[in-house]
């Protein structure tokens, strides 16, 4: 990564490195708990860092695909990821959430929320997914239905895998009114999917911790969380409907994900490192192959996001949708052989608590799996061939 990009990341400043210290340190205990990182996010409120996607004019960083700077974007996941890759994939969720209200939201809605998020740190997040098969003796209806009255929406039902449930403040639920599969599988033309800031301290709000015992990303706390009859008004409809499928807005954020990727390789590599020192086999042949290609897949995870900032910074937006995909799927590979190399150099004692490799690795398993990585790369062929494709969620169309 360009040394330019690091420093830049705040004013020149070391800011960042030190409260990712903070975040590695306590990065042991959010995941032996499975609990929320609340200290890290008062951290980056602490240090006016906690709004990199918001306009200036609101206090932000004004980082943004449309802004030619979101490689720096990409630069703090991935420093933040170095730390603790379930606190990046929760500090990813905030960001997208102001993205979209940034670039969405209208003048009062903006006000409104970002004053919270600036003024007293508020934590954003966008919740899609819903769950397609009952669990055993659910009785209810899967997904959510949404009602409408007079005043606004009635919101009943659950979603799943809702990253910083039991800390986020607000909320941005993409539902769909024409019955569940929030924005990933959605059935109906693309309108019918509409974004709503929901306020999570409405007590119509519950969160169930229940089946979130994951191998990884432990500190994610991605719950399910259920709705009952939890009321929305209008002036929280957030864009106009069917804007975050028709705009194709999760293809913005798909380099994100690799990036956070890239920055668990990073802290493998680093403990390799310090590993092959301790241990004095730098003149170890197969140690020295293993770490060259460990500092090659890093090298590359960093160009192909270069690339990837490139093209939306040149306002070459289909181009950049498109890569994003490739990008997404090669530094997936790169990272998890990076972290492969580092269980083969380290051996069986990197495995071992408290050695944060054992996280790495229980993380990237898990996180690799967002989406899968078959269906991307058939999603890539079709595209290179001129099949058909949904660049965004890599579903048949």
């Amino acid at each position: 990564m360009d040394q330019d990009i690091k420093t830049a990341i705040k004013d020149g400043s070391s800011i960042l490195a030190t409260l990712t210290e903070g975040f590695r340190s306590r990065a042991p205990h959010y995941d032996s708990s499975y609990s929320f990182a609340k200290e890290n996010f008062q951290a980056l409120f602490e240090a006016g860092l906690n709004a990199p996607t918001v306009s200036k004019e609101f206090g932000g960083m004004d980082l943004g695909n449309n802004k030619k700077n979101i490689r720096k974007l990409w630069a703090m996941t991935t420093e933040i990821a170095k730390a603790d890759m379930s606190f990046a994939r929760c500090w990813e969720g905030h960001n997208n959430a102001l993205m979209l209200l940034d670039n969405l939201g209208s003048y009062i809605q903006k006000e409104k929320w970002f004053s919270g998020v600036i003024n007293h740190g508020d934590i954003w997040t966008v919740w899609s997914g819903e769950p397609l098969l009952r669990t055993p003796g659910q009785k209810k209806s899967i997904g959510t239905t949404l009602t409408k009255t007079d005043k606004g929406y009635v919101l009943n039902g659950s979603k799943v895998f809702c990253s910083s449930a039991p800390g986020a403040t607000w909320a941005i639920l993409l539902v769909n009114t024409e019955g569940s599969g929030g924005a990933r599988h959605a059935e109906a033309s693309p309108e019918t999917v509409i974004m709503l800031g929901c306020d999570l301290s409405d007590p119509s709000v519950s969160f169930d911790d229940s089946w979130w015992k994951p191998i990884g990303m432990r500190g994610s706390v991605s719950y399910k969380v259920n709705f009952d009859n939890t009321f929305i008004p209008f002036e929280n409809l957030i864009g106009k409907p069917g804007d975050f499928l028709l705009d194709e807005w999760q293809t913005r954020w798909i380099p994100q994900y690799a990036a956070t990727f890239l920055g668990g390789a990073e802290a493998a590599y680093e403990y390799t490192l310090k590993h092959i020192a301790s241990q004095k086999r730098q003149d170890d042949p197969f140690v020295q192959h293993r770490i060259a290609k460990m500092a090659l897949n890093i090298q590359s995870g960093n160009m192909w996001l270069d690339q990837a900032a490139k093209l939306w910074d040149s306002n070459a937006i289909d181009e950049a949708k498109s890569l994003g995909n490739m990008v997404r799927y090669q530094v997936e590979q790169l990272a998890t052989q990076t972290v492969d190399h580092a269980v083969h150099t380290c051996g069986a004692r990197g495995l071992i608590q408290p050695s944060p490799l054992e996280r790495i690795v229980r993380d990237m398993v898990l996180y690799t799996r967002h989406d899968n990585d078959d269906q991307l790369l058939a999603t890539i062929g079709k595209s290179i061939l001129g099949k058909s494709h949904d660049r965004s969620f890599f579903n048949d169309k």
